[in-house]
C-alpha cells in the first residue's frame, strides 16, 4: 500500500513538472505530508549588506509539528509540538513558548508544516522561473504576520528555496539540501522538555 501511494504521488509530481509553480506547490502540499532537509539561512538589510548567516536542519510532520536545529553560528532549537511552539536559546539558557495557533497562523512555518487549507492564511500567485526553479508567492492575510511576502522556490525534490521579505525591508534567503519527502518520523523528534535550571517565558 505504502509503494502504491508513493507511485501516485511521484505520477503527480512527474505531470507538475509541466505545470505552473503555482499547481505544483499545490500538488507538493497534497503529496508531502512530512520532510526532511539541511538549511543554509541568509539575511540581508534593505540595502542588500548580508547582516547574517546559520545553517542546520529542519524537519516537519502535518500538520503544526516541526523542528529547526541552528547549529551555526548560535545553537538554537524551534520545535512545534501541534499544541505549542518552543523556541530554546542554548546560549542564554532561555526557553520561550506559545500556543501554536498564535505563533504558525500565517508564518513562513505553515507554509511548510501547516494543514492543507494553506489559501485562507496567504494569498499565493504565480512568481516566476529564476535559479531553474518554479516560484510562488505567498502574502499573508493577517496584517501583523511580521512579513510582507513569502517566495517558495520548487524544483525536483519539492521546496528547495524560501525567501522572506519582512516590514523592515530586510530579506531572509533559505536554501534547503539533502531534502528527504515523506520519511518515517520518530514521534518524539516534536516534543520538547525545558531543560533542568532553563528560565522559561511565555504561556504553557
Amino acid at each position: 500500500m505504502v509503494r502504491g501511494i508513493a507511485f501516485v504521488a511521484a505520477l503527480l509530481l512527474a505531470a507538475a513538472a509541466y505545470a505552473s509553480g503555482l499547481e505544483r506547490f499545490q500538488v507538493y502540499v497534497r503529496t508531502t505530508q512530512s520532510a526532511r532537509a539541511d538549511f543554509d539561512q541568509q539575511v540581508f538589510d534593505r540595502g542588500g549588506k548580508r547582516l547574517q548567516e546559520s545553517k542546520g536542519t529542519f524537519v516537519f510532520l502535518r500538520p503544526g509539528r516541526f523542528r529547526w536545529s541552528y547549529a551555526k553560528p548560535y545553537p538554537q532549537v524551534i520545535v512545534g509540538d501541534g499544541a505549542r511552539v518552543w523556541i530554546h536559546d542554548i546560549d542564554l539558557n532561555q526557553v520561550t513558548v506559545r500556543k501554536l495557533t498564535g505563533a504558525i497562523g500565517a508564518t513562513p512555518a505553515a507554509l511548510l508544516a501547516g494543514a492543507s487549507d494553506i489559501d485562507k492564511a496567504f494569498e499565493l500567485s504565480e512568481a516566476g522561473t529564476r535559479d531553474g526553479l518554479e516560484w510562488v508567492e505567498a502574502k499573508p492575510r493577517e496584517r501583523e504576520a511580521g512579513f510582507d511576502r513569502v517566495r517558495i522556490g520548487l524544483g525536483v525534490a519539492g521546496v528547495e528555496a524560501m525567501e522572506l521579505q519582512d516590514h523592515f525591508g530586510q530579506t531572509t534567503l533559505l536554501r534547503f539540501t539533502n531534502i528527504a519527502r515523506n520519511p518515517k518520523l520518530d514521534a518524539n523528534e516534536f516534543r520538547f522538555t525545558p531543560p533542568p535550571g532553563t528560565d522559561v517565558l511565555g504561556e504553557q
